[in-house]
């Protein structure tokens, strides 16, 4: 136990550095989020027409009310400004797009041939994208320059699972129950009028 009490209180040392975590995971997920949004406010046509073929009401709505939270919420993120009542409307933005545009796919994003996690539910979709993407490389080998096309990645068929939205979703939820941490406006702002 003695030892035990050491490495905990070694490891506890660490804590001067903890804003690190959530400053991390803003800046990671802020650039997703802005890029996200101003895509849907830059083709708010193109995307109402892809939420009308999803059957999400008030598709033009939805375009906007989606884009503006994307857009406003990664900045806010990535200034760690308000970031806990962000999380909130980010979160439901991650619910919806895992419920009307991924669910269907399953979870994997990609086609993986292991599967990361036990409760893929369509595993169908795997081996059709599987078959799919030996087909696009049969072709590719034939017609194209397979070295060149491939020189810095492999081909894939995008399964389009919740996997990306889920993974926001808990991010997002970290973000909410911690805030922004010592590296964001929030921290500031309550250092400096907080009672």
């Amino acid at each position: 136990m003695e030892l035990f009490h050491k490495l905990e209180n070694i490891l506890n040392k660490t804590k001067a550095a903890e804003f690190i975590a959530p400053l991390a995971l803003r800046i990671y997920l802020a650039p997703i989020l802005i890029l996200a949004g101003s895509n849907k406010l830059a083709n708010v046509d193109a995307v109402t027409g892809w939420f009308e073929g999803l059957g999400i009401p008030a598709p033009a709505l939805m375009v906007w009310l989606a884009g503006l939270t994307e857009l406003l919420g990664g900045i806010a993120l990535l200034i760690g400004l308000a970031v806990r009542w962000f999380a909130i409307p980010l979160m439901l933005t991650m619910v919806v797009a895992a419920g009307t545009a991924h669910w269907q796919n399953g979870w994997h994003a990609l086609p993986e041939t292991e599967l990361t996690v036990p409760w893929e539910w369509k595993k169908d979709h795997i081996e059709a994208a599987l078959e799919r993407k030996q087909k696009a490389v049969e072709i590719l080998e034939t017609h194209g320059n397979i070295d060149w096309l491939t020189e810095y990645g492999n081909i894939t068929i995008l399964k389009n699972g919740i996997e990306f939205a889920a993974t926001y979703f808990i991010m997002l939820l970290v973000l909410f129950f911690i805030g922004s941490g010592k590296a964001g406006v929030d921290h500031y702002l309550y250092q400096r009028y907080h009672n």
